[in-house]
């Protein structure tokens, strides 16, 4: 039974993949964002929590990292900034959490003899697809502070394999969503919306498509990620190899709730022409060939499950205001 270590545990991903480690009878430490009201985030909610150790820090933080290293075998790194649009606010605390927050955790996994380390990515760091399905031989292309703070993250874990020999992974979700998932992320800013009564919903640029997936899916690849002894050293993508365009998302969100909606492009909510990734469509031939990893919720069925979980948390979300 291997002691894991989750940063970012009490966040969207990390709350749910937690869960399931418990669930799989894994002694789970849970590493989350230190404060002075001993919030735990999404934790705090879990029926699973009494099963997990739970310790606070700061990704940032050398020590405290290393400290909650001590006696596992492996780690998931998901803790991070993940904001695109606060990233062109603050490019600075970005690198500082995923760039310095990625090297303490290397730097300690190597110091501690860790078994294995699986570092979380993201498909921001394609950018805008040069061809598609995007496979893991994609060029790397920043197009957001966000997006190279983590290349520079990947690239790093990467050379601590290639140089001390640390069996290091990095798990390259495509775009998840669902229960839990943040009020700034445009799926949960369209339940909020209608649920909160608007038929005019103020979005952004709605002709860029993105390749879904739940997040329990993403949960269970990264674990199948971790159990693969023919990953280490590798980027492995998860998705669906599906896409659809933002403007027809909202409108299967509506249908699903049974409503009719227009919708307004509002200037704030786009980002710089530049910066916009324009299609992301996910290659998954390498973890369905080389893991027993495949999804279980088609878009419908997750939707339905992440509708119903804002139906029961609404206040937990502000409708009226934009979040960066």
């Amino acid at each position: 039974m291997p002691k894991i270590l989750i940063t970012g545990a009490g966040g969207f991903i990390g709350s749910h993949l937690a869960e399931r480690c418990v669930e799989l009878g894994w002694a789970v430490r849970a590493l989350v964002r230190y404060n002075s009201r001993n919030h735990w985030g999404f934790l705090d909610r879990s029926p699973l929590t009494k099963e997990m150790e739970v310790l606070t820090g700061d990704i940032r933080d050398f020590d405290s990292v290393h400290r909650a290293l001590e006696g596992c075998q492996a780690v998931f790194h998901l803790a991070a900034l993940i904001g695109i649009p606060y990233s062109y606010s603050s490019p600075l605390a970005y690198l500082q959490t995923n760039g310095i927050g990625a090297y303490n955790i290397l730097q300690s996994a190597r110091m501690r003899g860790l078994e294995s380390v699986v570092i979380t990515s993201t498909s921001e760091t394609y950018g805008t697809a040069q061809y598609v399905p995007i496979d893991e031989n994609h060029p790397p292309n920043a197009q957001s502070p966000y997006a190279a703070s983590k290349i520079a993250a990947d690239q790093l874990a990467l050379s601590y394999f290639r140089s001390f020999g640390l069996p290091v992974k990095i798990a390259r979700p495509f775009n998840t969503y669902g229960p839990r998932q943040s009020a700034r992320a445009i799926i949960p800013t369209i339940i909020s919306q209608i649920l909160a009564g608007r038929r005019v919903l103020q979005l952004g640029n709605l002709t860029p498509t993105r390749d879904l997936s739940f997040v329990k899916d993403t949960a269970e690849g990264i674990i199948e990620i971790y159990k693969s002894p023919e990953l280490i050293g590798e980027v492995v993508n998860i998705g669906q190899d599906q896409e659809i365009a933002m403007g027809d998302l909202c409108h299967l969100i509506a249908s699903l709730l049974g409503v009719t909606v227009e919708i307004h492009s509002e200037a704030q909510r786009l980002r710089p022409e530049g910066s916009e990734v324009e299609r992301l469509r996910c290659n998954p031939a390498k973890i369905k060939g080389r893991t027993a990893w495949r999804p279980r919720y088609t878009l419908k069925q997750g939707l339905q499950e992440t509708i119903a979980f804002l139906q029961d948390h609404r206040d937990d979300y502000k409708p009226d205001l934009y979040n960066l």
